[in-house]
């Protein structure tokens, strides 16, 4: 059974193969963001907080806000689909949720077929039937050429193989001055496409000599969770946990929260300190820099101080 066909916005979603597609652009998605992008469809208008998205599209499965929050992120990327002119077709209500901004048209399953067939290849233009005569025609008036010598014909192909590779050689070196320039364009990209919404967290310095390696990791990991977790939920920011990711690829985010631990000598005592800098990427600013001596009675207070350090930012 074919199930239903729904036009949002400019893109025509078929859930049945998992697949949007808008001027002849076929693009396949997850199923989850599908279902998602169904469930958005499904109350156009309305204001669906975080709860009843968990609970209508992730059914009987225990996920995260940040999961939904990371969702909704790919979906609008999926979208946008690189259109600087494209709408803004979900948009975030703070405290609240998010909303569908764009129309919604829903097909029956008939109709859905029929625009799901409805738009076949292009076939390429036949050559007229009445050209080939002609063309035979004026080829049997032509004058046959004398034949050419063997010598000739000789020179002719040598000609060819030394023309094929230099133009071959040419081709070799191009690609070569391409791609030693190939690592600085997504440099100046990167700088262009910046969100200033968007957060990323990263590791800098996993360990000091003085604290085993394991517990501070766990407990970054736990501190950028938590931040995490605490901006998306209760802020218009859209926080990227990296802690535990290795993937070293460009990024488009406006501020990096960077977390190191760091060896430095106080009172005449090499001390282990939790380093945390906020850093603005479009000018390299420093927006927050603090410093923590972790024990075992203060990691709860230094949760504390640096959430409402955050919030004052």
């Amino acid at each position: 059974m074919q199930q239903p066909v729904v036009r949002v916005g400019e893109w025509l979603v078929t859930p049945s193969i998992n697949q949007i597609s808008r001027n002849g652009r076929q693009l396949t998605l997850e199923p989850r963001l599908i279902d998602l992008l169904v469930f958005f469809a499904q109350h156009s208008g309305e204001v669906l907080s975080r709860d009843e998205l968990i609970d209508n599209v992730w059914k009987r499965s225990i996920v995260t806000n940040h999961v939904v929050t990371q969702s909704i992120s790919e979906l609008r990327k999926s979208l946008k689909d690189n259109d600087e002119d494209s709408p803004v077709y979900i948009a975030t209500v703070p405290k609240r949720g998010y909303k569908l901004m764009v129309p919604v048209i829903w097909y029956s399953e008939e109709e859905g077929e029929e625009i799901m067939l409805s738009s076949p290849p292009p076939i390429p233009e036949a050559v007229p039937a009445t050209d080939s005569p002609s063309h035979s025609l004026n080829i049997q008036n032509t004058a046959t050429p004398p034949e050419q010598s063997p010598v000739k014909s000789k020179r002719f192909t040598t000609f060819w193989v030394w023309f094929f590779f230099l133009l071959s050689l040419g081709i070799c070196v191009a690609l070569v001055a391409f791609s030693s320039l190939d690592t600085r364009l997504p440099m100046s990209k990167s700088r262009i496409l910046l969100n200033p919404r968007d957060i990323d967290i990263n590791m800098v310095n996993k360990s000091c000599n003085s604290w085993s390696s394991p517990y501070q990791l766990s407990y970054a990991i736990g501190v950028g969770d938590l931040v995490a977790t605490s901006l998306n939920t209760f802020s218009t920011f859209m926080v990227h946990d990296k802690i535990n990711y290795n993937i070293d690829e460009p990024s488009s985010s406006g501020k990096t929260l960077s977390i190191a631990f760091v060896n430095q000598r106080q009172y005449r005592a090499q001390q282990c300190f939790m380093s945390i800098k906020l850093v603005d990427n479009a000018d390299g600013s420093t927006m927050l820099d603090k410093r923590y001596v972790i024990t075992n009675g203060n990691q709860l207070a230094i949760q504390n101080d640096l959430l409402e350090s955050l919030s004052k930012r």
